[in-house]
């Protein structure tokens, strides 16, 4: 169990304000303290990551929400840099996306990513996987922990 009681650090890569606002709203809900950082492509989170051109000052994620089909630079290519990047490639990346094309899912897995979401289309299951994903990552699992 991660007794850790500082606020969970989640970054969500996602451009679709709907499920933006969705997954806040799960959050909300949640018994966790979380601090969610949201950008809206590809190109953003791995400035946020790296921390430059404008994110200088932000938090080291503890967990990335990251959906396929974005602009810029899509889900698979922020995936394949994170993993293959020495003080980034720890941070767990949960794909979270429509597609449920086992082509999609295959890549994901092969990227590295530590689990594939398929967005369901109804609001309470959609808010409830969210809870179940935060739940999980930050309530049973034992993340390594990250310096600043």
């Amino acid at each position: 169990m991660n007794y850790d009681l500082r606020p969970a650090k989640i970054l969500l890569v996602e451009d679709n304000i709907g499920d933006v606002r969705l997954i806040e709203e799960a959050l909300k809900d949640t018994k966790l303290l979380n601090n969610l950082h949201n950008v809206s492509d590809g190109v953003y989170a791995m400035d946020f990551l790296r921390k430059q051109n404008g994110f200088e000052n932000v938090p080291t994620p503890d967990l990335i929400i990251l959906d396929l089909n974005m602009p810029r630079k899509n889900g698979f290519e922020v995936l394949q840099e994170v993993k293959q990047d020495e003080k980034l490639k720890r941070i767990p990346v949960v794909v979270m996306t429509v597609s449920n094309d086992e082509q999609d899912i295959l890549k994901s897995y092969n990227l590295h990513a530590n689990c594939y979401v398929t967005k369901p289309l109804d609001f309470n299951q959609f808010c409830e996987i969210v809870r179940k994903i935060e739940n999980f990552w930050f309530s049973i699992v034992t993340l390594p922990k990250r310096e600043e």
